[in-house]
């Protein structure tokens, strides 16, 4: 059997995929996999080919909304899956799961299944950016009347789309718990000497919190100088992205450390004591399992997707989206009493194994697409 997965980021295979291709591969399917920006010689590229995956880049463009180029997206995905003749096709994020979907049904591909990794910046947008959001939710409504099994990654995303109508009341659903996370890769690191030291990984956007992380840092290192507040991430292409000088500006005057873009993000978990994550909406925040599993405290927003990962008490506290001052305070927690983040930071560790080992999720994901 030949098993395909797109994706809109050629890293995302590696970094959020690898252990579900294994497991594919474990099971005797030829893994293809199609992502832009996949040319000869690229790491990406290497690494995947030398672990037995056939590798195929497509013109695709993970944000803007030019019509041309998304009929290209989608012309050259129909191309490709009548001549590899996929048995199972998963897209994954808003381009492929759309495009992907829709060329897997017009090349009669049999099994059609879409991921949804989270809503995004088309599901945040206000005001002329409403049109955006009515677009993609049409979009979406037509691609995934076309797939087999549609999986998410939180109840409240399930949800959302049953209400609007963009997944019909019958069609079969699958909740899981996120990406996962390989507890093996991601183990208990000690927790560093002295005041707390707090860390936000994302990509640089409004919508992951960025900024109230920034305000609320600004405030704490006011009142406490000893206490550390990192940043890793990147600027994106994303309406949304924060400005350079914004981030120039966090960086000038004491508020954050940024460590620019990880390829691996274990030291700078090793590093804090706290990770911090005030996202407006996430599918499953795969960084808040990499901290959970290394064995840290957890803040995050009472939001979907991010709400699933923290028990309010127990491995870490829950804040109103948006709110400086319910960050600040919840922050404060752990400078007042440093033995919290290693009691709570225990609990994590105890969560992620249960709930979020990622071989646990990709075999619930094989038995969904029958695959198992």
């Amino acid at each position: 059997m030949r098993f395909l997965l797109i994706a809109g980021l050629a890293g995302s295979l590696i970094n959020f995929r690898g252990p579900l291709i294994a497991a594919l591969q474990a099971r005797g399917l030829q893994v293809h996999v199609a992502a832009p920006d996949l040319p000869a010689g690229d790491p990406v590229r290497r690494q995947l080919e030398a672990a037995g995956v056939v590798v195929h880049g497509i013109p695709l463009r993970r944000t803007g909304t030019n019509p041309l180029a998304d009929m290209q997206t989608l012309w050259s995905l129909w191309r490709l899956m009548r001549r590899v003749r996929p048995d199972c096709v998963l897209g994954y994020t808003i381009k492929p799961v759309i495009y992907g979907s829709l060329a897997a049904w017009l090349a009669g591909v049999p099994q059609r299944c879409a991921l949804i990794t989270g809503l995004g910046y088309a599901f945040q947008a206000q005001g002329s950016g409403g049109r955006l959001q009515a677009l993609v939710q049409r979009l979406y409504a037509l691609a995934l009347s076309k797939v087999h099994t549609v999986f998410f990654q939180n109840p409240d995303d399930a949800a959302l789309f049953r209400q609007r109508g963009i997944v019909a009341a019958g069609a079969r659903t699958c909740v899981v718990n996120g990406s996962g996370v390989d507890v093996g890769a991601f183990t208990v690191a000690p927790l560093p000497l002295g005041p707390p030291c707090f860390l936000l990984i994302a990509r640089l956007l409004g919508d992951k919190g960025v900024r109230e992380y920034a305000q609320a840092a600004r405030r704490i290192r006011a009142a406490h100088p000893g206490v550390r507040c990192l940043l890793v991430g990147w600027i994106d292409t994303n309406p949304d992205t924060i400005a350079q000088h914004e981030l120039d500006a966090w960086v000038a005057d004491g508020s954050l450390e940024f460590l620019g873009r990880l390829s691996d993000v274990r030291p700078a978990i090793a590093a804090c004591s706290v990770y911090v994550l005030p996202s407006y909406r996430e599918g499953t925040p795969r960084t808040v399992l990499e901290a959970m599993a290394m064995g840290r405290a957890v803040i995050t927003t009472d939001a979907p997707g991010c709400r699933e990962t923290v028990v309010e008490g127990d491995n870490g506290f829950l804040v109103p989206v948006q709110s400086v001052d319910a960050l600040e305070h919840a922050m404060l927690r752990f400078v007042a009493d440093p033995a919290l983040a290693g009691r709570m930071g225990l609990r994590g560790r105890q969560i992620a194994e249960a709930k979020y080992d990622v071989h646990k999720v990709n075999a619930v994901m094989l038995r969904a697409m029958e695959l198992d």
